[in-house]
């Protein structure tokens, strides 16, 4: 077994492999960007050596400064994580020919599975049924219309080395294929370098299933499915395993195949084989088709984890140091049910726009598990993916589990920054996915009722002006005058709405608060604070926000009174940067004409495009900003002249 390892990753899969390796008594060597020094990975680690700027392709796509790293430190072996370097061969031979280890999958198995086309082709050869589509060399637009027309519509155009739904588009008419083509060929050049496509078949109610498998070079396992059907535009938001419906036939049928496809390339360590699903008559055996391989270990790995008891990380390590496949397939057996919930900043009113900030509190419930990279304290970047944490239940039945899932969630405290929290406790919630009724348009279909606004409620206010004022703790009476009422003004906002809470102390024990006009008893009983005989939810307060932990987080506002400044309109004269990041591409000029909805710029944060949109009809007066800059949330780049 190797006594020291580098892992080439960051965040919440840096820790998680760190904590299985210190678990088993191995060194961990951590590498960082300049925005990560003081992150949770490097103070996990032994040793942690600095690589570069905060951009990734100043730090963590900088190979051969990591397999130096590893060098200088003496690691034997190089943990990639998922993301990154862990998909690409040529990295793969670097580390080889420098005399490490890759905790992974060969070159040349990376090679056979990283162009959808190939390796479609590939898993033909082996008896693995793929998508009807096309999938040859032909790029000519007119080679592909025919193909789509020949597969009949609707047609999926995806990017060959594509990943994360870049590239993809769905085309439901003949007429439309033309201009998906080309939306498809440019965002895939941007994102890989490559705008090569296949055309597939789209299946009308997919879903998407998935099979780890674990190989040794010459022998493979799975360790059963994975349902990741609960997807928004291709980005998978909530996995469980196994899937519901699952039957034993399809289950062997699904495992068999995917063991072909590892041992078809002579696969070692953890990967996982994805297949579409056509559940339009629930779960068959001939309706399942391989999409792709993902060579490294999955985001959602741990719920394979929870119902198989098995530590894919650690099987990772012993593999990667020359030994056997630590279980033969009769040895794996599927114990209850389990899910995992991605937790990430982002603005879900607004379109599930990534979001920045520092995190003033994070903390968990029992009973779950949270994998995260981030502690209270830390900031969310802009140069890499929001993600929070996993959120991973496990229980005996799927309901339970789900039951359990959403239990977690609303324990679940996030201050700091806004977050998808709510939206992931109503998908816990919804009716049609507790039933097992899943598959990849559920979250499209249904958007409106999952993203509902949060309406705090008079004891919310109570909670957060009693956290504001200090009120709920020490001296009951501090604050007040001897020759004035006991009462006390606290100012606070929602949103954009202010709000007014005032106390009348009544004693150490109970407290009148006044609220929108109606007067509610708060009582301190046993240490707890109850309103109505509902125990106040707890509070945090940092500067100048009271975030109130009920209902996935209420931020309120405190207002200084002697601070307060007059409300305004927002400015629809100006288009402005709503987060940190690259200016893609600008499209207005000055003097151009322009309509409410048309796109003005693309910027580039958090890893996604977001077009940025005139708020209103009117003219372009002048364009501050040129394709290529770095800008801060809150620039101004296009500012349309005044209305008369």
């Amino acid at each position: 077994m190797f006594h020291t390892i580098l892992i080439a990753n960051r965040g919440e899969i840096a820790c998680r492999v760190m904590q299985t390796a210190r678990a088993m008594g191995i060194r961990c060597v951590a590498v960082h960007s300049d925005a990560d020094a003081g992150a949770k990975h490097v103070q996990m680690a032994d040793l942690a050596v600095h690589i570069g700027g905060p951009a990734p392709a100043e730090s963590y796509l900088r190979g051969e400064r990591i397999i130096q790293a590893a060098l200088e430190t003496g690691a034997q072996a190089i943990h990639p994580g998922y993301g990154f370097l862990s998909e690409n061969p040529d990295f793969v031979d670097a580390v080889e020919a420098a005399g490490l280890v890759f905790i992974g999958p060969s070159a040349r198995a990376i090679r056979a599975m990283g162009l959808k086309d190939a390796a479609k082709a590939l898993m033909e050869k082996a008896g693995v049924p793929v998508v009807p589509g096309y999938h040859g060399e032909s790029q000519d637009p007119e080679h592909l219309a025919g193909a789509a027309d020949a597969i009949g519509y609707p047609v999926l155009i995806k990017a060959t080395a594509g990943g994360g739904g870049k590239g993809m588009r769905l085309v439901e008419k003949a007429k439309d294929f033309a201009d998906a083509l080309a939306s498809a060929k440019a965002e895939a050049r941007t994102a890989f370098g490559n705008d090569a496509v296949l055309v597939e078949k789209y299946v009308s109610k997919p879903r998407h299933i998935e099979v780890q498998v674990f190989g040794d070079g010459t022998r493979a396992v799975h360790l059963f499915e994975r349902d990741c059907s609960l997807q928004r535009r291709h980005q998978k938001v909530i996995e469980e395993a196994p899937a519901p419906g699952m039957t034993a036939e399809m289950r062997a049928a699904m495992g068999e195949a995917a063991v072909k496809a590892a041992e078809a390339i002579g696969y070692a360590g953890a990967g996982t084989i994805e297949f579409i699903v056509d559940a339009s008559e629930g779960l068959r055996s001939d309706r399942f088709w391989f999409m792709e391989m993902n060579t490294r270990l999955q985001v959602e790995h741990p719920v394979t984890e929870a119902i198989t008891g098995v530590d894919l990380v650690e099987w990772q390590l012993r593999v990667a140091a020359g030994e056997r496949l630590p279980k033969q397939q009769e040895e794996l057996t599927i114990t209850g049910h389990a899910f995992e919930a991605r937790l990430y900043a982002e603005d879900v009113p607004k379109g599930f726009l990534p979001a920045t900030g520092k995190l003033t509190h994070l903390a968990f419930p029992a009973g779950c598990r949270a994998d995260s990279g981030v502690r209270a304290g830390d900031s969310i970047s802009p140069w890499y993916d929001p993600m929070i944490a996993k959120v991973i239940v496990h229980g005996p039945t799927r309901e339970i589990a789900l039951s359990r899932l959403a239990s977690a969630l609303k324990g679940t405290q996030v201050a700091g920054t806004v977050t998808n929290l709510a939206f992931l406790g109503a998908l816990a919630e919804h009716a049609g996915f507790a039933a097992g009724d899943v598959d990849t348009g559920l979250i499209g279909r249904d958007l409106d009722s999952l993203v509902v606004a949060p309406e705090p409620k008079p004891r919310h206010v109570v909670a957060a002006a009693m956290a504001a004022a200090g009120a709920g703790q020490g001296d009951w009476a501090q604050g007040f005058a001897l020759w004035s009422p006991l009462e006390q003004s606290i100012a606070l906002s929602w949103g954009e709405e202010p709000l007014t809470a005032v106390l009348m102390a009544q004693g150490p024990d109970r407290q009148v608060w006044r609220v929108d006009g109606q007067e509610l008893v708060a009582e301190r009983s046993g240490g707890t604070w109850r309103c109505g005989g509902i125990a106040l939810p707890p509070v945090a307060v940092a500067g100048k926000v009271a975030t109130v932990f009920d209902a996935y987080g209420l931020a309120f506002g405190i207002i200084d009174p002697l601070e307060r400044a007059s409300s305004k309109g927002g400015d629809t004269n100006l288009i402005e940067a709503p987060m940190p990041g690259l200016v893609k591409a600008v499209f207005a000029k000055a003097g151009q004409a322009v309509a409410e909805g048309d796109r003005l710029a693309v910027l580039e944060a958090m890893k996604m495009e977001h077009s940025l949109l005139a708020a209103r009809d009117g003219v372009v007066a002048e364009v501050l900003v040129e394709a290529g800059a770095q800008v801060e949330a809150g620039a101004a780049l296009v500012r349309l002249e005044t209305e008369a």
